[in-house]
């Protein structure tokens, strides 16, 4: 068949019928439901085209721009058994990276079933890599491979980190997990488990948050390190009491402050280097080349529409994004979402800056030579 009888155009509410018989055709098991793909059909950041023969949907492909980041997911990617070896899903694929670049994406990745031989050799001739695999992933009990392919138009220079990803097991102790992924990097014999995420938040918080269990101090992080044998530097805009703005009490303000005090008075005590600036990304750079694991507090605004302060840590950074870890893990993501989360340069800058105060704090620790 010649590839000019196919048409290709974006997926609309009226395809939901064929849509949804070229899923369960094409698919045993693993499938998206009639209600999922409506649910795609209408949603802000999906990318969803379809593959049509004379008005006959014959294949379809689905992309997740993950909001915030210079990240896109391959959700799915679905062509009729009649119509396979055309190159329709080539098509498809092709077109869903330009469509994924003009984005404002850099990467597209993808989860492939290892016994999807055919699949992971079309992926791979159109310059996916492998990075990395999860096992028992689908409900045959197949291992999945993860592919990803750099969809923008330049190449990126710069400095990485091999830094182990770990999914914080509460919600309030996004910083002892970012401190220890950071940790691991550098020695691994730190541990990535959920007693000592807790023993860190216990040492390091700051007792009291706009709401539900306090979070944890920079200083607080940074002492938590130093006590496990690494040396510590903190960016912090400013050396005085954090987040009061957000606690009415004036009970819990006066609490605040003593905590703050109290870490203050450690730092200098250990020796922790306190700077009151802010790690400007080319400092960043310097950082990461020298080695140093990095944790930067960010608002998770621009990712989750939620004015909240977020610990990461920083994984790479080159000449148009940083790439993080972020340790917190939603419902409706894949492990794969979280790790090495490119953001651009622009948008990270704006990332990092927190509240009315534009507060900006990150940690940077090193071995002890």
């Amino acid at each position: 068949m010649n590839n000019s009888a196919i048409t290709l155009r974006l997926a609309q509410l009226g395809d939901l019928t064929q849509l949804s018989k070229v899923e369960q055709t094409c698919f045993s098991s693993d499938r998206l439901s009639k209600r999922s793909l409506k649910h795609w059909l209408s949603a802000k950041h999906a990318l969803f085209l379809v593959a049509s023969s004379q008005k006959e949907i014959v294949g379809y492909g689905l992309v997740w721009c993950l909001k915030g980041t210079r990240l896109a997911r391959l959700y799915s990617l679905a062509v009729m058994p009649a119509y396979r070896g055309q190159g329709i899903a080539q098509l498809l694929l092709s077109e869903l990276e330009q469509l994924t670049q003009r984005k404002g994406r850099a990467y597209l990745r993808l989860e492939v079933s290892a016994l999807n031989h055919a699949a992971i050799s079309l992926y791979r001739s159109l310059g996916y890599q492998v990075f990395g695999a999860y096992s028992d992933y689908y409900g045959d009990g197949s291992e999945a491979l993860r592919m990803q392919k750099r969809v923008a138009r330049f190449d990126g220079k710069g400095v990485q980190l091999q830094v182990p990803w770990y999914k914080q097991t509460t919600e309030f102790t996004c910083g002892p997990a970012a401190l220890l992924m950071a940790m691991h990097s550098l020695e691994k014999s730190t541990m990535l488990r959920q007693i000592d995420e807790l023993a860190i938040w216990r040492e390091a918080t700051t007792i009291f948050m706009t709401s539900g269990h306090g979070g944890c101090h920079p200083v607080g992080l940074a002492l938590s390190a130093i006590k496990r044998g690494f040396k510590a530097r903190v960016f912090l805009t400013q050396l005085s009491a954090l987040f009061l703005n957000g606690v009415r009490s004036e009970e819990k303000k006066q609490v605040m402050c003593t905590v703050h005090d109290e870490f203050i008075a450690q730092a200098y005590n250990l020796g922790c280097e306190l700077n009151e600036t802010p790690l400007e990304l080319e400092r960043l750079y310097e950082l990461l080349k020298a080695g140093y694991g990095v944790l930067m507090l960010i608002s998770t605004y621009r990712l989750d529409g939620k004015k909240a302060p977020h610990w990461v840590c920083v994984t790479a950074i080159d000449e148009h994004c940083v790439y993080v870890h972020d340790p917190d893990l939603d419902a409706s993501q894949q492990a794969i979402d979280c790790q090495h989360v490119p953001i651009g340069l622009e948008e990270f800058s704006k990332m990092a800056t927190f509240g009315k105060n534009r507060l900006r704090a990150a940690i940077a620790i090193a071995k002890l030579s």
